[in-house]
């Protein structure tokens, strides 16, 4: 752990595109991106342990919003900061997308720190090293990998679909008991139209690593035939959301839903136990969200031992899965032993850490993942 840093004078920090002015002997600068859970989990939970670790330091932590917009506002602060030549940036850390993450490596933005802390050698996914394309091995740590799933009605599928051949025949036995909103309002269904690319078109290896080839694209066509079969036997959802809820009202029986919001809600009792779920193969999509450190962070000691902190075994596991649900950003072996039973059994019993190793997909470049949704526009759903 990095030793306290004191300052005696007192120092004053302007954070000026996402707070007013803040007076401290050390302020440490936290923008995040995300919806106000990601902000409430930084404010109310990372930062009150981390005071309590260096009592000379207040961390002032600022939402952007929810979504790529919200890690595309970050970029453009320290875009402008770099371009004004600024010797020292007014962020110290910065919680982004994966996609937001990549663009902030390519343009020079982010300082290489994960050799630096004890945490950094936790984490083995290849998310750690490539973001949908770009090379951002030592310059991002995951705060928690999201994962989309297939959940299904228990009480009425004894036997699931373990692929998506079996999952087409399924379907063929039981039309319109699957359902998913297709590739709008939600990412449950784009990341479903992604691993049946994967199934079907080009595999996730070659589509989530560069050189682009558009070529590839041209090999798509009968993948797309394909689903817009598919689709005349599976019922419409209307979002992330609406899925889970025509799963509960038992008006579909199987769908693709977001692991985290899925225990959320099972927790809330919005959907009954017997719900449960499944990651088939060859696999589909989740995303990280990543902590980051800028090149000129004023207080880069103290960015790095909060990464350190947020990435502990520890807090990954009271604060990551059990607080939210979401998969560790470190690996899961690392973050058992500090879990109960039942904690651990609700997140990694019904989909393994080896499921999550062999099934557990990134989504692909940029340029791929355009091209994905446009097919689906002019080839399935026209």
């Amino acid at each position: 752990m990095f030793k306290k840093t004191k300052i005696s004078l007192l120092a004053v920090v302007c954070f000026t595109q996402f707070g007013a002015p803040a007076y401290a002997e050390t302020v440490l600068n936290v923008a995040t991106a995300g919806s106000q859970n990601m902000v409430d989990y930084v404010k109310t939970y990372l930062a009150p342990k981390f005071e309590a670790m260096y009592p000379d330091v207040r961390v002032n932590v600022v939402g952007t919003g929810p979504g790529d917009a919200g890690s595309h506002k970050i970029m453009e602060k320290l875009s402008a900061q770099q371009a004004s030549g600024v010797e020292a940036w007014d962020m110290d850390v910065a919680v982004v997308h994966q996609k937001i993450g990549g663009e902030m490596v390519q343009q020079g933005l982010l300082a290489a720190f994960r050799e630096d802390i004890s945490t950094g050698e936790l984490v083995t996914r290849d998310t750690a090293t490539n973001a949908l394309g770009t090379d951002v091995g030592g310059y991002v740590m995951p705060m928690f990998h999201s994962q989309t799933a297939l959940a299904y009605n228990s009480d009425l599928i004894t036997n699931p679909p373990s692929s998506y051949d079996e999952l087409v025949e399924w379907t063929q036995q039981n039309p319109k008991a699957f359902g998913y909103n297709g590739i709008k309002n939600g990412m449950s269904g784009v990341s479903f139209v992604t691993g049946w690319i994967y199934a079907y078109g080009t595999d996730a290896e070659r589509l989530s690593s560069a050189p682009y080839d558009q070529s590839l694209e041209a090999t798509w066509d009968d993948a797309f035939a394909k689903l817009k079969e598919f689709n005349n036997n599976v019922t419409f959802t209307p979002g992330n959301a609406g899925t889970l809820d025509m799963l509960s009202r038992g008006e579909i029986f199987m769908g693709p839903v977001w692991v985290d919001m899925f225990y959320s809600w099972q927790a809330d009792e919005k959907i009954p136990p017997s719900l449960k779920l499944a990651l088939i193969a060859p696999g589909m999509p989740g995303q990280p969200m990543y902590y980051v450190t800028p090149d000129k962070a004023k207080n880069p000691e103290l960015a790095r031992a909060f990464i350190e902190l947020a990435t502990s075994p520890a807090v990954q596991a009271e604060g990551i899965v059990k607080q939210f649900n979401w998969y560790p950003g470190i690996d899961a072996e690392f973050v058992q032993p500090e879990l109960d039973a039942e904690s651990w059994d609700k997140l990694f019993v019904e989909i393994t850490p080896e499921d999550l190793a062999n099934f557990g997909k990134s989504f692909p470049i940029t340029p791929y993942f355009d091209a994905i949704q446009e097919g689906y526009e002019r080839k399935v759903s026209n």
